[in-house]
């Protein structure tokens, strides 16, 4: 990692948060009341804290949307509305990935491929490039790379580890060898090492396993991990595997992470499909971490963990019962973009 260019963690300063809004013409059609209520509640959750950007096809949403915000309460001095085509709203994958660049900013847009050309992608995989023409961001050079990489793929401490999941890299890549992926990530990501993860996945998520539904930096020596306790459940040996991994990691100056392993909520059944309900999926935003919820009795605990892990920041759950649904949570909705970033 060079001394001018680095990957911010996302605990340090933020400027806003960016996300997309839900309409018809998404994925979210068939349940978009519920979807848009915590929506609702989650740019509520986040005003309090810092701005939120949004993304909207036009005029209409954006007035659609100010008129829910406005009926909460919602401080409408922290919303601003941007613009944006997108053919999906999990903003996490196919935002920017901004590192520090000295004084400004590099705004890295790698192909968004829809987790391996699962979906249709070609309004998201330019939403970065639409973004920067908008003249929205200040000191900052728009990169394009020719590598599939999402957001939710990787996790950095900010100092140049990076830690991510082969899974996800390897489905993604699976012509590259370990070698050649870890060398383009930590070129591009200006990293000095990368923690590879053999093991862990979720039913129900369609990422191939993306890290920020498993395991989380909660500072440059602290890995916050979602855990499963129940010995009769079909991720048990999967995740107590994982937890193995992680136990293993030695932080950069050699000493063992400290582990805050997350509990398990019971089964989430949907239509006979079962959902990914992950708590490693929250979000840092200035002051607070905003924790998914799923109206489970391992929704407290959750919270008990977090305010571990994060001792200096309020907790604020966000009922993410509906988004599961889609396969993603609030982490994947969301893309925070660092201080000084936004002009």
């Amino acid at each position: 990692m060079t001394a001018s260019l680095r990957f911010p963690a996302e605990w340090e300063p933020q400027s806003a948060v960016l996300i997309a809004w839900p309409h018809a013409g998404t994925d979210w059609f068939d349940r978009l009341a519920g979807v848009e209520a915590t929506y609702v509640a989650l740019v509520k959750a986040i005003t309090r804290f810092e701005r939120v950007l949004v993304c909207v096809p036009d005029g209409k949403l954006a007035a659609h949307a100010t008129s829910a915000l406005a009926g909460v309460g919602v401080d409408l001095e922290r919303v601003r509305f941007v613009p944006t085509p997108y053919n999906d709203t999990w903003l996490r994958d196919s935002g920017p990935i901004t590192l520090r660049d000295g004084d400004g900013f590099r705004l890295l847009d790698f192909f968004f491929t829809a987790w391996g050309g699962k979906f249709v992608s070609d309004l998201d995989d330019k939403v970065v490039s639409t973004l920067y023409g908008q003249g929205i961001f200040r000191d900052a050079r728009h990169l394009r790379i020719g590598f599939a990489l999402e957001g939710g793929a990787i996790e950095t401490d900010g100092a140049g580890t990076l830690l991510t999941t082969w899974r996800c890299l390897h489905e993604r890549h699976s012509g590259k060898s370990r070698e050649e992926i870890t060398a383009t990530l930590e070129s591009s990501l200006a990293q000095d090492r990368t923690l590879w993860l053999e093991r862990g996945y979720l039913e129900g998520d369609d990422t191939d396993a993306h890290i920020d539904t498993l395991a989380r930096f909660a500072g440059p020596d602290a890995i916050v991990f979602q855990g499963c306790q129940d010995p009769g459940d079909a991720h048990f040996l999967e995740l107590q595997a994982m937890a193995g991994e992680l136990a293993a990691f030695r932080t950069g100056d050699d000493r063992p992470y400290r582990l805050f392993e997350l509990p398990w909520a019971k089964p989430i059944v949907d239509d006979g499909r079962r959902l990914a309900a992950s708590y490693a999926n929250f979000l840092i935003v200035n002051g607070a971490v905003l924790m998914p919820a799923y109206g489970d009795d391992a929704d407290a605990r959750a919270a008990e963990v977090l305010a571990q892990a994060f001792p200096d920041r309020e907790i604020v759950p966000v009922s993410c019962r509906a988004l599961i649904w889609q396969n993603g949570s609030l982490h994947c909705l969301t893309m925070q973009l660092p201080e000084g970033l936004i002009a």
